[in-house]
C-alpha cells in the first residue's frame, strides 16, 4: 500500500439522511417489526406513487432489514413500483383495465387499446388481472376508483375529474346491525350462555365446510385447532383472486358485521388471541369500511380481549393459497409453504392458527340462530349447505343464494335465451372456485393435494360443440389449465357463470354457431 492508508469507501447503496427523514416520517410511531413491512410500503407507495431505490434503503435501515429482504417483497407484489435510480417514476395516475375473462368478453381490449392511445401520453394505463366486479364488466380503476362498465367517457370523466378515491355502497351499520339482533349471540359466547363444544356440534350437523375452494368440514378444523396448545391465532382469507368470484366482496359491501359476528365467535370457540383478516388491495372501499366498523365494535367491547389486525393484500394470486396468505402477513414473499406441518399446527408465526373464508363465518350467526337443519337443507345432489350463484349473464347481475349448481342443468335452462349483447346462448364457461371435497391425512385436510386442482376449471362446451375447444385455449391466461370439450360434471359450491354467445370476442370465443 506503499506505506499509506487506503482510503475507506462504504460498500452497498448508502442510506441518504433525507429519505430516512422522510420515511421515518411517514411510519410515525407505528412499530418496525417485519410483519408490517408490506403495510410499511403500502404507505410510501402510497403517498410517492412508486417506491424508490432511495427510500428502500432508508425503510430498511428503519426496520432494521436488509436491503435485499426489503426489495425481495417489493418485488414480489405487483402493486408496488419499484423505481431504480436511473429509472423515471410512474406518472401520478395510473389507469387499469381488467382483462380477465368475463371483462374480456365485454370488450376489455378494446377500451385498453383506446384508453392508451386517448390518454397515454398523460398518465399510466395497464391491464390488470380481476379486480372482483365480474357483474359490471368490464371494469376499469382510476387510482383506486372502479368504473364499472366503463367506456371511454367514463373513464375519461373520471380522470379529467380528479376521480380517484373508492365509493362506497350502502351498507348494514353498526347500529342497525345491532338493532337486528346482531352480536347477541357473540355476547352469549361470551357469558358462556354457548359452549364451544356446543356450536362445533351445530356446525358438523350443519355441513357447513370451508367456503373459499377447499370445502373442509368447519366444525371438523375448529376442533382440530383447539386441540393444539395455545396461543393460538386465526386469519380470515378476503383474498378471493380466482377470475370470476365476487361472492366476498358482496357480502362485506352489504353485511360486513354479519361477517365480523362470524369471525369473532370462531376466534372464541378456539381461543385465539388474535385475528388478522387479509383484504386483497383490489378493494380500497372495503378497506375503509372495516377499518371503521372494526373500532365501533372494539368501542363496543365485543372483541373481548381479541386483537383484530386488518392487513391488505398488494397484488400476488398466488396469497388466495393459505400457507402462502400467512406468509404475506408475516411481511415476506407470498409463497406457498411446504405441508406438513400443516397451518393448524404450525401456521402464522410459528402457533396455531384456524384459517377461515370470509363467507364460511358469514353464516355461522344464521346457522345457529336457525338451527343446522336450516342450512343443511338447502343442498342439491345430496349436498348440504347454502352457497352463492354469481350471476353476471342474461341481464341479470349480483350474487344469489343457491347451491350444487350443475352445469348440464344450467346450460339446459338458459340454451337460447339472449346474452348481454342480445346473441344466443350457446355455452356456458364455469368460473371461479372449484369446491372440490379436499381429502384429508391425519384429520387434515391436504391442502398440497386441494393446491394442485385449484385453478383448474374445465371448460364446458355443450350440444355438440366440442371443436370450439380451442377458441376457449386462450383462457389460460386466466390459469385455466384444465381446458377439454367433454363434459364436466357437477361442482359443488359456488358456480360462477359467464356467457359465450354466437361472436368473437377479441379471438377469445369464436362464433360456435358456425361450427358443427
Amino acid at each position: 500500500m506503499g506505506g499509506g492508508q487506503s482510503p475507506f469507501f462504504p460498500k452497498g447503496r448508502q442510506v441518504e439522511p433525507e429519505a430516512l427523514k422522510e420515511v421515518g416520517a411517514l411510519l410515525g410511531e407505528s412499530p418496525r417489526r417485519r410483519d408490517l413491512l408490506i403495510e410499511h410500503l403500502h404507505l410510501i407507495q402510497d403517498h410517492y406513487g412508486h417506491l424508490s431505490a432511495r427510500h428502500l434503503a432508508a425503510l430498511a435501515a428503519e426496520m432494521g432489514l436488509a436491503q435485499t429482504e426489503v426489495y425481495e417483497v417489493a418485488t414480489f407484489y405487483a402493486h408496488f413500483d419499484v423505481v431504480r435510480e436511473d429509472e423515471t417514476p410512474p406518472p401520478p395516475l395510473t389507469v387499469r383495465v381488467c382483462d380477465s375473462l368475463t371483462c374480456e368478453m365485454m370488450g376489455a381490449k378494446d377500451l385498453l387499446a383506446g384508453l392508451q392511445e386517448k390518454l397515454g401520453d398523460k398518465i399510466r394505463i395497464l391491464p390488470a388481472p380481476c379486480m372482483g366486479r365480474c357483474e359490471t364488466a368490464p371494469v376499469a380503476e382510476a387510482g383506486h376508483y372502479h368504473i364499472n362498465a366503463a367506456d371511454m367517457d367514463k373513464v375519461t370523466a373520471a380522470v379529467e375529474n380528479g376521480q380517484t378515491h373508492p365509493d362506497n355502497p350502502a351498507y348494514t351499520n353498526f347500529d342497525a346491525y345491532v338493532a337486528d339482533g346482531g352480536y347477541a349471540l357473540l355476547k352469549d359466547c361470551h357469558e358462556a350462555k354457548r359452549q364451544p363444544d356446543e356450536l362445533i356440534e351445530i356446525l358438523g350437523a350443519s355441513g357447513l365446510r370451508g367456503l373459499g375452494g377447499a370445502g373442509f368440514p368447519t366444525g371438523q378444523k375448529w376442533k382440530i385447532v383447539r386441540g393444539y396448545k395455545g396461543p393460538r391465532l386465526m386469519a380470515v382469507n378476503a383474498d378471493e383472486g380466482e377470475p370470476g368470484t365476487f361472492k366476498d366482496r358482496v357480502y362485506l359491501e352489504t353485511d360486513p358485521h354479519r361477517f365480523l359476528e362470524g369471525m369473532l365467535i370462531a376466534a372464541w370457540a378456539v381461543e385465539a388471541e388474535e385475528i388478522y383478516i387479509y383484504l386483497r388491495d383490489e378493494y380500497p372501499g372495503l378497506r375503509d369500511v372495516l377499518l371503521v366498523e372494526i373500532a365501533k365494535v372494539e368501542a363496543a367491547g365485543l372483541a373481548e380481549g381479541t386483537a383484530i389486525h386488518l392487513r391488505r393484500g398488494a397484488g400476488a394470486y398466488i396469497c388466495g393459497e393459505e400457507s402462502a396468505m400467512i406468509e404475506s402477513i408475516e411481511g415476506k414473499r407470498g409463497l406457498p409453504r411446504h405441508r406438513p406441518p400443516y397451518v393448524a399446527e404450525v401456521g402464522l408465526f410459528g402457533r396455531p392458527t384456524l384459517v377461515q373464508n370470509v363467507e364460511t363465518v358469514y353464516w355461522i350467526r344464521d346457522l345457529v340462530d336457525r338451527g343446522p337443519d336450516w342450512f343443511s337443507s338447502e343442498g342439491r345432489n345430496g349436498r348440504q349447505g347454502r352457497d352463492p350463484e354469481e350471476l353476471f349473464e342474461y341481464g341479470r347481475t349480483g350474487v344469489q343464494a343457491d347451491t350444487d349448481v350443475d352445469q348440464h342443468r344450467r346450460h339446459d335452462e338458459h340454451e337460447g335465451e339472449r346474452g348481454p349483447r342480445g346473441r344466443a346462448v350457446t355455452a356456458l364457461h364455469e368460473l371461479g372456485e372449484r369446491r372440490d371435497a379436499a381429502p384429508e391425512v391425519d384429520g387434515h385436510e391436504n391442502e398440497g393435494e386441494q393446491q394442485d386442482r385449484e385453478g383448474c376449471h374445465p371448460l364446458e362446451v355443450p350440444h355438440g360443440h366440442a371443436n370450439s375447444e380451442p377458441a376457449l385455449r386462450e383462457a389460460d391466461q386466466v390459469n385455466r389449465r384444465d381446458v377439454r370439450g367433454e363434459k364436466s360434471g357437477s361442482y359443488d359450491g359456488p358456480l360462477q357463470v359467464a356467457v359465450c354467445e354466437e361472436i368473437g370476442l377479441s379471438g377469445l370465443l369464436l362464433d360456435l354457431a358456425d361450427r358443427p
